[in-house]
């Protein structure tokens, strides 16, 4: 293709994934199955334009792509927030991100070698790949959701915290797989440096970006969303180069940079926001691309009941354990226990152990993707309903949007 025609192609498929966007709200279900449904449709085993998935490079290109779409869509999601809404249920939403990622990987892991007969660490990498919810889900489940705050805030903590984690295990476990001595004290020493890296990575670069934004007048307001970006970048990029959690840094990072009161922060986030809906429908797009429906037949039945066990037994086991001093109400647990949204996180994580040639593993993708769109599909246009009729939402949208810009309004005096 020339230059011309790829940029017409991307601009086509932007314009179609806005589509898809916009039928997703109509027929209630949620956009990225529609997206992911587009990147099989133009696919190698679709209607062939984009000829894709068929070598490893391809996976790494598409992890690549998957990487640098969930930073941002972890930043906005930070962004957005703020300490100031995330505090109150902090205690709840790292519960569900540790323990209850812990959990649903061990659940989940359990019941594949039983049902598949795979060995013991085989299994756990599954279950791991698997235990994530989806920040992409739940953003936007909850943007169009009345679920009372402080439920609809625990969930968006979970959703920013428990993607290193699930990222770790995999790590962890297809390094234990290929190197028989790396063992459950070197995960846990593992664990426990990325976490350290990532977190100390993302308040330093993010309180950093604050005090700088706040002192120094950029020239025009369209500078400030290329200073938060670039915030997002060197969040990311410095807790990776010194082998820490570079998802949790900008999570951090947005976190601190929605608690402060920069200049132009509407602007910043609404940049952010848009920024993000590109980082999904690429990302979903490309992850679609991966997949042939040809293959996923033979995924089907597997695919199925992990997907049963990690919706009935996985996620509600891992919510109840993680929320037993929460506070929460029985109805209140139910909901959060169904609104585990799996989305493009355990996509992207099941192409780990496919570039790094562990045995079995498309077959783990195949299954894993399988299961995502089974999960996604029950629980995603089943949320709304359920938590209306236990009677946990409210008559105002669970995810407000700022009425003025704090920042400009100090300036006023």
């Amino acid at each position: 293709m020339t230059d011309g025609e790829l940029i017409l192609v991307a601009g086509a498929l932007l314009a179609a994934g806005i589509a898809a966007s916009l039928l997703a709200a109509r027929v209630r279900l949620p956009g990225l199955l529609l997206f992911l449904g587009l990147g099989m449709l133009v696919g190698s085993d679709g209607t062939g334009w984009i000829d894709f998935g068929r070598s490893p490079d391809d996976y790494e290109l598409a992890r690549t792509i998957g990487v640098v779409a969930l930073a941002l869509i972890l930043f906005e999601g930070g962004l957005t927030s703020g300490f100031e809404e995330i505090r109150p249920v902090l205690r709840p939403a790292l519960g569900l991100a540790l323990v209850g990622t812990f959990v649903t990987a061990a659940v989940t892991g359990a019941a594949a070698i039983w049902l598949f007969d795979l060995d013991t660490l085989e299994g756990l990498l599954l279950g791991s790949i698997i235990a994530s919810t989806d920040g992409a889900a739940i953003f936007a489940l909850l943007r169009g959701s009345t679920l009372r705050r402080p439920l609809a805030r625990t969930l968006e903590g979970e959703a920013g915290f428990n993607d290193p984690i699930a990222v770790l295990l995999v790590v962890g476990f297809v390094e234990w797989i290929q190197d028989p001595e790396f063992g459950a004290p070197e995960m846990a020493l593992l664990l426990v440096e990325e976490l350290g890296i990532g977190l100390a990575a993302g308040l330093a670069v993010g309180w950093l970006a604050a005090r700088a934004l706040t002192r120094v007048r950029l020239d025009t307001v369209g500078l400030y969303p290329v200073a938060t970006l670039a915030t997002a970048a060197i969040a990311f990029g410095a807790a990776e180069a010194l082998h820490g959690s570079g998802f949790l840094a900008a999570y951090l990072a947005g976190l601190v940079l929605g608690t402060a009161r920069i200049p132009a922060k509407r602007t910043v986030t609404v940049f952010h926001q848009g920024l993000g809906w590109v980082a999904q429908i690429v990302m979903f797009l490309t992850l679609g691309l991966l997949v042939f429906p040809s293959e996923l037949a033979e995924a089907a039945l597997e695919g199925t009941a992990l997907a049963l066990v990690l919706v009935f037994l996985a996620r509600p086991a891992a919510t109840i354990v993680s929320t037993t001093l929460g506070g929460f109400s029985t109805a209140e647990r139910v909901v959060l226990g169904w609104a585990g949204l799996r989305g493009a996180v355990p996509v992207v994580l099941a192409t780990f152990p496919v570039i790094d040639g562990v045995a079995g593993s498309l077959e783990f993708f195949n299954i894993v993707f399988f299961a995502v769109v089974i999960s996604t599909l029950v629980q995603g246009t089943t949320f709304e309903p359920l938590a209306k009729r236990l009677g946990v939402t409210t008559s105002e949208p669970a995810l407000p949007r700022p009425l003025a810009e704090t920042g400009t309004i100090r300036r006023l005096g």
